[in-house]
């Protein structure tokens, strides 16, 4: 029996930070590309084996999907691509628009404007940095976007909300997880997985594999070759137990998810 399309086919963020796993995949696998909002759907609907969805949207849907084990989207600290830009201080910000193309990014900055006891309007938006800032005092970006937009107005960006989660938490931050669906046959996602792991080994392991994955990123941004280079160490995708300590205090505290993550294996 053929093996269904839908086996051979990886979910992937539509952002530069999880080339270090996609960089170099051959052709037996199909490659679906979409925002990270967007792949949990795909997820839901057997569009894809597992695919990189926000760590909120695994805490909504928990009952119908699985994480995988090692490979995720994370920082220590700075992350440099979920920020919110305005023109004042976050403390001073009466509105902020929020991105529609993340729920974890929406979740964070909710859960650290709790921790400060702030209460601006908070406002769902297309994630596009001029017209957010045209209708509120803030804005949330995340991926690519916000790279660009930190590069074209440094001054702007007022909050790294991985820097201000080690800051409350002294935690990593787990901004997106590889999940799978219950159903999904296990031997089929360690195989999935497995290609994304070598991957991954390979950019750790390997400076000539590095720079093509830099290169390659190059070639559909506008960040130069430095700016990249820097960029990848502060967004990590291994997982290890310091993060999966951030990612279940996240899950519990923040999403209200009392049982944390649970690992396909």
């Amino acid at each position: 029996m053929d093996t269904p399309r839908w086996m051979r086919t990886i979910g992937r963020v539509a952002f530069l930070n999880c080339d270090p796993l996609f960089y170099g995949i051959d052709d037996t696998w199909d490659v679906l590309p979409a925002p990270p909002a967007w792949l949990t759907g795909h997820l839901l609907r057997k569009d894809c084996i597992l695919a990189p969805i926000p760590a909120a949207d695994y805490a909504r849907h928990s009952d119908e999907l699985v994480l995988l084990p090692e490979i995720g989207i994370s920082s220590r600290g700075e992350v440099g691509s979920v920020l919110v830009f305005g023109s004042m201080p976050l403390e001073k910000m009466t509105s902020i628009a929020l991105p529609t193309d993340s729920a974890t990014s929406v979740q964070l900055l909710r859960y650290l404007l709790q921790k400060r006891d702030l209460t601006p309007r908070l406002e769902l938006m297309g994630p596009d940095l001029e017209s957010m800032l045209d209708a509120c005092d803030g804005a949330l970006l995340i991926g690519d976007r916000a790279l660009e937009g930190a590069k074209e107005s440094p001054s702007s960006v007022q909050l790294d909300l991985g820097m201000d989660w080690l800051k409350f938490t002294q935690k990593p931050m787990v901004f997106g997880v590889f999940a799978a669906r219950r159903d999904t046959p296990v031997e089929s996602l360690r195989i999935a997985q497995g290609l994304l792991t070598d991957n991954l080994r390979l950019f750790e392991q390997s400076q000539e594999r590095r720079r093509s994955v830099i290169q390659w990123a190059q070639s559909r941004s506008e960040l130069d070759y430095e700016r990249l280079d820097r960029y990848f160490g502060e967004v990590f995708n291994r997982i290890d137990k310091e993060h999966l300590d951030g990612l279940n205090q996240f899950l519990v505290e923040a999403c209200n998810l009392s049982t944390g993550a649970e690992f396909a294996w």
